[in-house]
């Protein structure tokens, strides 16, 4: 079969604070929970089911806490590294053929959480399919027959009919892609090190490749959204976080997102936030960036390591071991550290790019405090003059 899908239902755990944002085990448990990842309400991570001895894929639709919703998918072999796009995930599955096995791409449609359809996006034997993304009808991934590694691609806009691309086949390797609408990048070895390169895809039969950086050192593990990519950067000796805009390929502009003491890696972003794993503090540690505003801010200062986080929106899901096992947390951000606005606009008191109740509130209080400093007149009689 291609896959054994079981609906399950069940609570996510109790609501802590994380800093001054609420977080939350989504669907805590006894198991590693593994390699999160995000779209809208749709979360998505690879568990090692204990029972079973292998690992499946989890995905939950978090719109409503009390009432999740829940879809596993799975095997008698492992599934692992899920990554989401609205109602579609996809995954790489470790699929035997007679005496051997090899790593192949799957997908599930969603759009029915009762009723899941299941796709073989790629599965040439004896290749090694992983480390797949989605974007929209496209999903890339770096494809394998045991010697370097390159990226494909495949427009699933008929699932049941996949059609294959290579995204990028050169000397050395090319790995671990992301996508952002017709956008791929990916990081490459080309030329000894690990460099950030990408192409666009609009049309799929003659990819427009083009640098990203090509600075020394390694440059790896890349993200995307909009016109700007962020990977880690050990430029500096030690891994920080960099960017760069991409809307003018032949202008591209790179920045420092996070240079800290001790390392910062796997970054993410989505629009004008970026997120990071950072051990400056000892232990791992979820940071985040406003490019907005290019303010920094800590997420999560809890006990153990939160690593591998992702982003969509304001909400952040990361991989946390502070109970013991690998589980997945979220946590809503909000407030000025996730402003949307290089200024907040007038009356607007909390700096979170709007004016609203909250706003009020401090006002309220503002002047509460101002009539009870003590330094008012008493006795005092007030008239109109004349």
């Amino acid at each position: 079969m291609l896959m054994v899908l079981l609906l399950l239902g069940g609570l996510g755990g109790s609501t802590v604070q994380a800093g001054r944002w609420a977080q939350w085990p989504i669907l805590p448990g006894p198991d590693d929970q593994e390699n999160p990842d995000i779209d809208g309400t749709m979360v998505v991570w690879q568990e090692f089911v204990s029972q079973f001895g292998d690992y499946d894929v989890y995905v939950v639709d978090v719109n409503d806490l009390d009432d999740l919703r829940v879809v596993a998918i799975g095997d008698a072999n492992d599934q692992t590294h899920p990554a989401v796009y609205g109602s579609r995930v996809v995954w790489q599955d470790l699929v035997t053929w007679d005496d051997s096995a090899d790593w192949d791409i799957r997908m599930a449609d969603l759009s029915d959480f009762d009723a899941p359809v299941g796709y073989v996006v790629s599965d040439i034997p004896a290749n090694d399919e992983q480390r797949p993304a989605i974007y929209g009808n496209v999903v890339v991934w770096q494809d394998t027959n045991g010697g370097s590694s390159s990226i494909f691609g495949a427009d699933v806009t008929d699932p049941g009919r996949p059609r294959e691309f290579v995204v990028a086949a050169y000397e050395g390797d090319q790995q671990r892609p992301a996508i952002w609408r017709t956008t791929v990048v990916w990081q490459d070895s080309y030329f000894g090190d690990n460099d950030i390169v990408a192409a666009d895809i609009l049309m799929q039969d003659r990819p427009a490749e083009f640098a990203v950086v090509l600075l020394g050192g390694d440059q790896q593990n890349p993200a995307i959204s909009g016109d700007t990519v962020v990977w880690e950067d050990d430029f500096f000796g030690d891994w920080d976080v960099f960017g760069a805009r991409i809307a003018d390929q032949n202008q591209i502009s790179e920045f420092v997102v996070v240079s800290a003491e001790g390392d910062q890696r796997y970054p993410d972003i989505d629009g004008h936030l970026v997120v990071w794993q950072d051990n400056r503090n000892g232990d791992w540690d979820i940071y985040g960036y406003n490019l907005i505003t290019r303010r920094t801010f800590r997420i999560t200062d809890d006990p153990g390591d939160q690593i591998r986080p992702a982003v969509s929106g304001n909400v952040v899901v990361w991989q946390d071991n502070q109970r013991g096992p690998w589980n997945i947390y979220a946590a809503v951000l909000d407030g000025p550290e996730v402003a949307g606005c290089p200024a907040p606009p007038a009356g607007d008191l909390n700096g979170d790019c709007r004016v609203d109740v909250a706003d009020l509130a401090i006002l309220a209080e503002a002047w509460l405090q101002s009539h009870l400093d003590g330094n008012r007149k008493r006795g005092a009689t007030w008239q109109l003059a004349g």
